[in-house]
């Protein structure tokens, strides 16, 4: 597992851009985010905020622009390489496993996780997060529900779990809200403020 994030880790994204075709659908998005920071990304729908975070992770190539984390250019690294590095997306389209148990969607994250030596993590050290992750979020009584049972809100919570797994320092939220009741918004609120104190 990494080392806790370090509260003068930085997040820096300059000039990006990108096309598809002859439509500039992102020109120039330059931000700063240290951690703990709480940092939104607004703009009416078609801005391009969705594509400058998949730029971001690296879901999709950027045309120009550079993007670090502590000075380090991660532009040209894979998804799974900023992964390690510390960055985390949770996307605006439901991304839990239907299937599968709330607690197996997360074990399935921390399984892929290594320890400080670059080993697998042991069996007891995922149950011990995944008891830790489940506590955080308060979801302890959904661990045996499958995800297709979930509300809006519940769901969220699990998706934010995951993102937790990888222990990022940076954890990018796409229209956190969408899907959700009212009352799931509120909990979500507080959860941004954990993930804020918690750094």
């Amino acid at each position: 597992m990494k080392d806790a994030p370090d509260s003068r880790s930085t997040l820096v994204v300059r000039g990006l851009q990108k096309s598809y075709g002859k439509r500039l659908v992102v020109r120039d998005v330059s931000l700063e985010v240290g951690c703990g920071e709480v940092v939104g990304l607004l703009g009416p729908n078609g801005a391009g905020k969705t594509t400058s975070f998949y730029m971001i992770v690296g879901l999709v190539p950027s045309d120009a622009g550079t993007i670090e984390i502590n000075g380090a250019d991660i532009s040209s690294l894979p998804i799974h390489r900023r992964a390690v590095m510390g960055l985390s997306y949770l996307p605006q389209e439901a991304s839990v496993f239907r299937k599968l148990t709330v607690e197996d969607n997360i074990r399935a994250v921390l399984e892929l996780q290594h320890d400080d030596k670059g080993k697998s993590l042991s069996k007891d050290a995922i149950n011990a997060r995944l008891d830790s992750l489940l506590a955080e979020l308060q979801i302890e009584k959904l661990r045996e529900n499958p995800a297709l049972s979930l509300s809006g809100g519940e769901r969220r919570r699990v998706e934010i779990a995951r993102a937790l797994a990888t222990n990022p320092r940076f954890v990018l939220l796409d229209e956190p809200f969408a899907g959700v009741d009212p009352i799931a918004v509120i909990e979500i609120q507080r959860i941004v403020r954990f993930l804020k104190e918690r750094g």
